[in-house]
């Protein structure tokens, strides 16, 4: 897979990959809108650590344009496409819903017919450990039903999925879902709890805690995560030739279609993750302990025995080794 198209490559995982894979000689095309869900100048400032590299050619254009995804497709022979772009975040999904219909579906199926129509050997797309919803099993496996998302967000990602596996079937499309867990990191998104809670600290304001800090969550370095996309890339799904329609395996299918949680295998409560990023800094948090957002989830929690035989690699960076190495980014990024 020498030519791969990264949507969504000036956030954060979008970022980290290109890097990667141009570090290996592939050449990246990068579609990114640029737009100002948050600082636009933090997704240059990674769009610029990717222009060091001779190989790489960003497209600033909306994923919902059909006509100029179309045209992208025309011009460039994609041997393989990450679809990493979204509208991201749970509680945005309840303030502005509109836009996840917008990026993540009208979005994902016209990188879905760019995909079909251009030949493209494999499409990599992300799904996110939402989808589990009310679904209380732990750890989540991916052979679990998922028939009940609590948000706007989980249930574009859970038709994003049933999307990649309409168009495996009816064009034998080579399609694969990964299922993030709760992603951190350096070059992070400032939305998200760590940055979020870094600044607040910092600047001696409360953070919010929410759920009263009875939160657990499958913390997943961005390293781990890169290094499961990067390598499921050149892994191609096969058909199950166990896949049985009386008794189906969502996580698998007939045709070729895969889908894979990438997470650390560990939860952790959200009051120790807290502790470790005040030992990083030197400094305590002021807390204020709210009850759990409509659209959240109390728990999350990655089963990876899939990812670990089909793929054979697991996750481990451990959250005072990952927060560690985010307060220095962190620091060193905004003079902190």
């Amino acid at each position: 897979m020498k030519n791969i198209l990264i949507t969504g490559a000036a956030g954060f995982i979008g970022s980290h990959l290109a890097k990667q894979l141009l570090a290996d000689n592939r050449r990246v095309v990068g579609l990114d809108n640029l737009n100002d869900y948050y600082d636009p100048e933090l997704k240059k400032a990674r769009l610029a650590q990717l222009h060091d590299y001779d190989g790489f050619e960003h497209v600033n254009c909306n994923m919902e344009d059909r006509e100029a995804v179309a045209k992208l497709f025309e011009k460039h022979s994609f041997d393989c496409v990450v679809n990493l772009a979204a509208q991201a975040g749970v509680r945005y999904s309840l303030i502005n819903p509109h836009s996840y219909v917008d990026t993540n579906l009208v979005g994902f199926v016209n990188i879905l017919e760019g995909c079909r129509h251009s030949g493209v050997k494999h499409l990599v797309f992300a799904s996110s450990s939402s989808v589990y919803g009310a679904n209380t099993n732990m750890p989540f496996s991916v052979h679990n039903n998922v028939d009940h998302p609590v948000s706007i967000y989980a249930a574009s990602k859970k038709a994003n999925e049933l999307m990649a596996h309409t168009y495996s079937h009816l064009y034998g499309m080579a399609v694969t879902g990964l299922r993030f867990f709760t992603v951190y990191g350096p070059w992070g998104r400032p939305d998200m709890a760590l940055f979020l809670f870094t600044k607040a600290i910092l600047e001696d304001r409360p953070i919010d805690v929410f759920n009263n800090g009875n939160m657990e969550r499958d913390f997943t370095y961005i390293d781990d995560i890169v290094e499961g996309v990067f390598r499921v890339i050149d892994h191609l799904p096969q058909p199950n030739p166990d896949w049985d329609g009386n008794s189906p395996d969502p996580a698998t299918s007939y045709c070729p279609y895969r889908i894979y949680n990438i997470g650390n295998n560990n939860k952790e409560k959200l009051m120790r993750y807290i502790e470790v990023l005040e030992d990083c800094l030197g400094k305590k948090a002021k807390k204020n302990f709210l009850p759990l957002q409509d659209g959240d989830v109390p728990a999350t929690y990655a089963n990876v025995d899939d990812l670990v035989h089909d793929i054979g690699f697991k996750p481990n960076t451990s959250i005072e080794d990952g927060i560690k190495k985010f307060v220095e980014w962190y620091k060193d990024y905004y003079k902190a």
